[in-house]
């Protein structure tokens, strides 16, 4: 009897995260690779790669725009996207994490946990997005599985479980030992996997290894524990189907390890990917409101349509929109409704992407990835669904930019043109603002970080033919209350004929660890509840300049104590100007405090070169947090302001004969020395 399975059980929507350098643009390639979708392997260092095919990608070797690609292995669709692994472009993996069903991460044989794995584990954190984890480059000069095990369970927490074992190592890395079939998979000079027994030399500790698996699941999982109780072992069906309920819920990280570069491990990845990673129908239904009441979409073509827009992409023949299907069925010609800028759209075309090339369908049915062409206004974050059954779905959050440059145009007539490449720069990436200052009338254009901008900047020259000037880059300060005031009393009055406006406010102001808070403690109905929230309105307009230098004030709790209202002339406005500006004249009474933004910076330079960065560091006003020495290099962990770091990677490479190198991830905001300046 023939079983027909559900086509959405054979979809894997997963992402590839790693820090910078770490090699996950490879291990993309090499699975598209092995899955036939490409015929020759594409490689980082000579720009030939599927997944980064912007030219400033292939300039700078790095990854910049998360990609998506689709394949098949082994009776399984797979849509996969490449994301970032540089600071700068956290957001790229934040969107692409808010649709994905689960993840690979990938780690570096030699370094372990790096910083922006770190970074982005936690960002998958919050999504609860299940992962396995690859440990690549093991055939490395320093290459240690055990140590890169080690490092994500000290680091990261989850519960590792290395399902794998090395053949070799470093440069006589050949292969791996499968320990859940206790079988040897080897790699020659060529692309075949051969499929062996243990050899003889490895066979005693692999038994130890698969032991001490099996002790690992069983402690994890129920049904683990039982059978291993009754029988002292695993079977293969048993530990397979534990590993796999580990991995879906986020109780466990399967580990496997392998050099991509070699092309040695893809095949088990690819395996583990399919047995161990969710598909569409083992999430839970996506959850979105309507006004306000929760609602829930299974995965389910039949149901009403709902997607997610999480990424625009401005192509010479048009607006691409891409799209992560929840529920339901689009095709070509529909009219969707966009709930988060409240009108239709209409769908055009829809297309399968591979990178920077697309092959048309007719239809996209509930776990697809797509991109759509058509739609007018939709941006990263909107919902599309049907017009006769709305939903919102919660958008990816957006960072806050750190780091700003004033941008103009080099000629007079390319001003129009600057001002539309920007607004199609911030359209493309929502985490890039653009705004106006209204001291000197300049335009300043805010990002993540220094190489951010640099990226934007250029793209605007090479994309757009905007010939740009920019300033010296800044940070984005804010301000705080380092010792409040109570009972500032503050009257709004005013009379210029007909009604007049009328609100007597007192306020509380105080330290808060929480970003902002208000409360009223208001008795006797003394000020309405109506006004309240007036004054409160009021409060946060008054957020956005500080006293100090005109800074976002955060780090403060308002506490309305009392008030008095008029019969005729209080109202909700004049409620919220006496919020507003009650606020601003309490912060001028505070005493106030300036922050910068902070980095935690890991630097790894040659040990005879040490001092010199460590005085260099010093000499920024960072504090060094740790040291140690690995692989003959020293690994210095600091943490420097942001104002601090530009133009470091410069300073650096001339330090150590350009053999230094560093990472950069934002931890917060600290108190900034009195002389900093504040605009």
């Amino acid at each position: 009897m023939r079983i027909n399975r559900n086509p959405l059980a054979v979809v894997r929507n997963l992402g590839i995260l790693a820090h910078v350098d770490a090699g996950k643009t490879t291990v993309t390639e090499r699975i598209l690779f092995a899955t036939g979708t490409t015929h020759k392997r594409g490689e980082v260092h000579d720009g030939t790669t599927v997944t980064d095919f912007d030219p400033q990608e292939r300039d700078r070797g790095i990854t910049i725009f998360s990609a998506a690609v689709s394949c098949a292995w082994d009776g399984h669709r797979i849509n996969l996207i490449d994301t970032p692994g540089h600071v700068d472009f956290a957001d790229e993996v934040e969107r692409a994490l808010r649709v994905l069903d689960g993840a690979v991460a990938v780690f570096d044989a030699v370094a372990g946990v790096e910083p922006q794995s770190e970074s982005v584990w936690r960002q998958a954190d919050r999504h609860g997005v299940p992962r396995i984890a690859f440990v690549n480059k093991m055939d490395r000069a320093g290459a240690d599985l055990d140590a890169a095990v080690a490092s994500i369970r000290e680091r990261l927490h989850p519960a590792p479980l290395v399902v794998q074992m090395p053949v070799g190592a470093e440069d006589t890395f050949t292969g791996v030992v499968d320990l859940v079939r206790l079988r040897a998979l080897l790699w020659s000079d060529g692309d075949a996997c051969e499929e062996a027994p243990v050899p003889d030399d490895l066979r005693a500790e692999a038994r130890a290894r698969r032991r001490a698996l099996e002790e690992a699941v069983a402690e994890l999982h129920p049904g683990a524990l039982e059978e291993f109780c009754d029988t002292g072992t695993l079977g293969e069906r048993t530990l397979s189907s534990a590993l796999r309920d580990l991995t879906r819920d986020g109780d466990g990280v399967v580990v496997l390890c392998g050099s991509a570069y070699r092309n040695r491990g893809v095949e088990p990845l690819l395996d583990a990917v399919v047995a161990y990673l969710p598909s569409p129908l083992d999430v839970p239904p996506v959850r979105g409101t309507d006004d306000g009441e929760e609602q829930e979409r299974p995965a389910d073509p039949a149901a009403p349509p709902a997607a997610l827009a999480f990424k625009v992409h401005a192509t010479p023949t048009g607006r691409l929109t891409y799209l992560r299907i929840y529920s339901g069925t689009i095709e070509k010609g529909d009219t969707l409704w966009d709930a988060s800028a409240r009108r239709t759209e209409r769908i055009g075309r829809i297309l399968r992407v591979q990178a920077d090339r697309h092959a048309p369908l007719d239809r996209a049915v509930a776990g697809d990835i797509v991109a759509v062409v058509g739609l007018k206004s939709a941006r990263a974050g909107s919902t599309l669904c049907a017009p006769d059954v709305p939903l919102v779905l919660e958008p990816p959050g957006v960072p806050e930019p750190v780091v700003s440059v004033a941008v103009e145009s080099r000629r007079t007539g390319d001003t129009d043109r600057l001002a539309s490449g920007l607004a199609r720069l911030t359209e493309e990436d929502p985490s890039l603002a653009v705004r106006t200052d209204p001291e000197t009338g300049q335009t300043v254009l805010s990002g993540m970080g220094e190489l951010h901008l640099e990226v934007a900047v250029e793209k605007l020259r090479r994309d757009l033919g905007v010939d740009v000037n920019i300033g010296r880059p800044r940070v984005s300060y804010r301000e705080t209350v380092g010792r409040g005031v109570s009972g500032l009393v503050f009257r709004h009055v005013k009379q210029d004929g007909g009604a007049g406006q009328f609100a007597h406010v007192v306020l509380d102001v105080e330290p808060y660890e929480g970003g902002f808070a208000f409360r009223s403690a208001v008795v006797g109905g003394r000020v309405p509840q109506e006004y309240v929230r007036a004054v409160e309105a009021g409060c946060r307009d008054a957020l956005t300049e500080g006293p100090l230098g005109g800074h976002q004030v955060t780090g403060l709790r308002v506490t309305l104590t009392d008030g008095a209202t008029h019969v005729k002339d209080s109202s909700d406005t004049a409620f919220r100007t006496a919020g507003r500006l009650g606020l601003r004249e309490a912060l001028r009474a505070c005493a106030m405090v300036l922050l910068e933004p902070v980095v935690e910076v890991t630097v790894t330079v040659p040990e005879d070169a040490v001092g010199g960065v460590l005085g260099d560091l010093a000499a920024r006003r960072g504090r060094v947090t740790g040291s140690v020495t690995r692989a003959s290099a020293a690994v210095v962990t600091a943490t420097v302001p942001l104002a601090e770091l530009f133009g470091y990677a410069t300073r650096l490479r001339s330090r150590t004969q350009g053999r230094g190198t560093f990472t950069a991830r934002p931890t917060g905001y600290a108190p900034a020395p009195v002389a900093t300046p504040v605009r």
